[in-house]
């Protein structure tokens, strides 16, 4: 393996560990120098990106040479402008120029604001510029099946008759499981046909930046037009506006105008709009006046088509045994089914052996090891107080009410089942209550969730927030 191929496989692991736009921000145009007595030698186009490279990611990238290498002992990082400046950019970053770094980063680089999104001095980029959209994702290359066929066919059925079939469509499930894909199927599909069309897709997150930022340079109106001209306005992981008052409001007033035109708004979260804690009433409202859908957990059938559809596009061949072991123990998301794809393919690739089974085994049993998580009772503590918006505090001192005691007495149904906790210990560990309290919460969500589909929902997400944290 050169040690651009290395430097590649390297890259693929670690863009599945860190956001997007930090994986563009930093690791555009680095390459590996040198690879000499186990310490590699990385380009990098300037000093931001090798203080953070250094500092920030250091463990991310050994790690993952480590995985190919075991005899790389360290990095180091090396201005090389020229050199970096002609490394041909992989899949993950042709679309650099669609994606703005966070301000907090300290720095621009003049290709990411040539495009921009919307800014609070300037005038809003050329429709085709401004999409967001990544290439890759389309209703072809979309494996269906039954956790995920309402949702594929609610999602194109949109595509078709914007404003027209389900306004607004609300999909939800739990983190890797193709609600991104979804999403931006949907606005690919729409510049495929109708190029004309202003879209938009954006996460919660930038949404809340650009807000900040037209309000810090007094630009509230411009940003609220810029947007009220969306024939498509996607929102991923709308959840993250739960709490942000003034970014709701103003999303508010967007959501209507777009509405009462016949505009049409897709949004995400992780969660239905009922779970979404400090979530405004009249936005929950009008989320739920639209299309709800979810996206579940991939079964074996689902994620052994997936692992069969990505090797195909990679023009790989994989024994059939080896692709099944895979999806028997990467169970949680298509994004760790894909990592751990990644890693067999690389590895294989770099010590040149076939992927047998026996290989596979061999090269995921450390991955497969560190999947298991050992929870801890804080653990269960922030999975409970971040998904319900209440604090330890709450969850401990005495009290009744309704939005604290259910996340209270859902805390005790774990404390029980993950941790296999006596119910005298749960008592202790939540303020000193009796053991028939504990017994009590338990047997009541044990016997809810079979019936009350919300309970279910609340349920396996927090499970998967558990063992697979974001």
């Amino acid at each position: 393996m050169t040690n651009e191929e290395l430097w590649k496989a390297v890259l693929g692991q670690i863009e599945l560990s860190i956001s997007k736009a930090n994986f563009i921000t930093w690791f555009k145009n680095t390459l590996i120098l040198n690879n000499q007595d186990g310490v590699i030698t990385i380009g990098v186009p300037n000093g931001f990106a090798k203080e953070w490279l250094e500092n920030k990611y250091n463990l991310y990238i050994l790690r993952a040479l480590k995985s190919f290498d075991e005899n790389i002992k360290t990095i180091h990082c090396v201005i090389a402008p020229e050199r970096a400046s002609m490394v041909p950019s992989g899949d993950s970053l042709k679309n650099v120029d669609a994606i703005k770094p966070p301000e907090s980063a300290g720095f621009v680089r003049k290709k990411l604001i040539e495009k921009p999104f919307f800014t609070a001095t300037g005038s809003a980029a050329p429709a085709f510029h401004e999409t967001n959209l990544n290439g890759r994702y389309t209703f072809e290359n979309f494996i269906v099946a039954e956790n995920n066929e309402l949702a594929r066919a609610a999602c194109y059925a949109v595509s078709q008759n914007l404003g027209l079939a389900y306004n607004p469509l609300f999909i939800y499930g739990g983190v890797g499981l193709g609600k991104t894909h979804l999403l931006q199927s949907i606005g690919n599909e729409v510049v495929k046909s109708s190029p004309e069309k202003r879209i938009k897709y954006i996460n919660s997150e930038r949404f809340t930046t650009e807000l900040v930022d037209s309000i810090k340079n007094q630009k509230v109106d411009k940003f609220k037009e810029y947007y009220q001209q969306m024939d498509l306005l996607i929102i991923d992981d709308i959840q993250f506006l739960a709490g942000r008052e003034k970014t709701q409001n103003e999303f508010f007033h967007i959501f209507n105008t777009l509405y009462q035109i016949n505009k049409q708004i897709v949004i995400s979260s992780d969660r239905p709009p009922k779970a979404i804690p400090t979530l405004e009433e009249r936005l929950r409202s009008r989320f739920e006046g639209g299309m709800i859908t979810d996206i579940s957990r991939p079964n074996l059938e689902t994620r052994i088509a997936i692992l069969e559809s990505k090797i195909a596009e990679r023009g790989f061949i994989i024994d059939a045994p080896a692709i099944r072991f895979i999806g028997e123990h990467i169970t949680q998301n298509i994004r760790e089914l894909e990592g751990a794809l990644n890693r067999v393919i690389a590895f294989s690739e770099f010590h040149k052996i076939s992927p047998t089974l026996e290989n596979t085994e061999k090269i995921l049993s450390q991955l497969i090891e560190n999947n298991k998580k050992t929870i801890q009772v804080e653990d269960v503590f922030r999975a409970i107080s971040e998904f319900y918006g209440v604090t330890k505090e709450d969850l401990i001192k005495k009290g009744r009410k309704k939005e604290i005691s259910h996340p209270r007495q859902v805390m005790m149904f774990f404390l029980r089942t993950e941790l296999q906790a006596p119910f005298s210990a749960i008592g202790e560990i939540l303020g000193g209550r009796d053991h028939t309290t504990a017994l009590h919460a338990f047997e009541k969500i044990n016997t809810n969730k079979e019936t009350r589909a919300r309970l279910k929902e609340e349920i396996n997400t927090l499970k998967d927030r558990l063992y697979y944290p974001a």
